[in-house]
């Protein structure tokens, strides 16, 4: 499904009926990967997920994919559904985009969950190094994004035992058009620090990781957690930086004990 959100065609799905719960993807993904936990939480939930601005059925738009627009994509289309309060669930990008959605769109948050993310912003190195990715795929293309991220995006065990996963993945970031992929790149470089966000998060609120995440350590998710007022974390075995992906029977569990004490 589309909807025009904002001078965007973006591209949707909404299943399910109850409470709503909306999720943010990770880079460089896109909706398809909160398939299992739609199909998961859609019996008690109105799951809405969507293609962020240059991922999936959703264009690239004209400049960096900030984090800013990727939360106001999220909020217009709560909107655009007729839908109120939401638990939003954010992944990698995703939860940089659920940072910024609590600071622009408070009273659209009813719970929070934060998946293999992080509050600070690249140092000026991880900018420089994002900038010049983004130069090479628009050079190259997608396979250049492929080569520098997948290795570290699946945990051991995924890369291991799960070569159709890995395979998979690397075909849907080579589907990816190359200006979606900079500029998103871009965005993320430029992402404010979210640090300070912490403080403001006052609902209830997930943190989880990945025990096999390069990006974000066990020990970095715990320590997020604890700059959260009340929030819980957990760490899930045998995954990586996707969990949706790679244990989605393990975190939706978590998933529903979460939505479920938190109703």
């Amino acid at each position: 499904m589309k909807a025009r959100l904002a001078g965007a065609e973006i591209e949707y799905d909404v299943r399910g009926q109850g409470p709503p719960l909306l999720f943010l993807h990770a880079f460089p993904l896109g909706l398809f990967m909160w398939d299992a936990a739609a199909a998961a939480l859609e019996r008690d939930h109105t799951v809405v997920r969507f293609d962020a601005r240059g991922f999936g059925g959703s264009p690239p738009g004209d400049g960096p994919l900030t984090m800013e627009r990727f939360a106001d994509d999220g909020a217009l289309l709560l909107e655009h559904l007729g839908l109120g309060q939401a638990v939003v669930a954010g992944c990698s990008m995703g939860g940089y985009a659920a940072f910024a959605l609590v600071r622009r769109h408070p009273d659209r948050l009813r719970s929070l969950v934060l998946m293999t993310t992080r509050a600070k912003p690249d140092t000026p190195e991880g900018r420089s190094n994002r900038a010049l990715l983004a130069e090479r795929v628009l050079k190259e293309g997608p396979a250049a994004a492929a080569e520098a991220f997948l290795p570290r995006l699946l945990g051991e065990t995924t890369r291991r035992e799960r070569p159709d996963l890995v395979a998979s993945i690397r075909a849907r970031i080579l589907s990816i058009p190359p200006r979606g992929i900079a500029n998103a790149l871009l965005g993320m470089g430029g992402r404010a620090d979210s640090t300070p966000t912490l403080r403001e998060i006052r609902v209830p609120t997930l943190v989880v990781g990945g025990a096999e995440d390069a990006f974000s350590p066990p020990a970095d998710v715990a320590a997020l957690a604890h700059g959260i007022v009340g929030a819980r974390h957990v760490i899930l075995p045998k995954s990586g930086h996707l969990p949706s992906l790679e244990t989605p029977e393990a975190l939706n569990a978590a998933l529903r004990e979460f939505l479920g004490a938190t109703a």
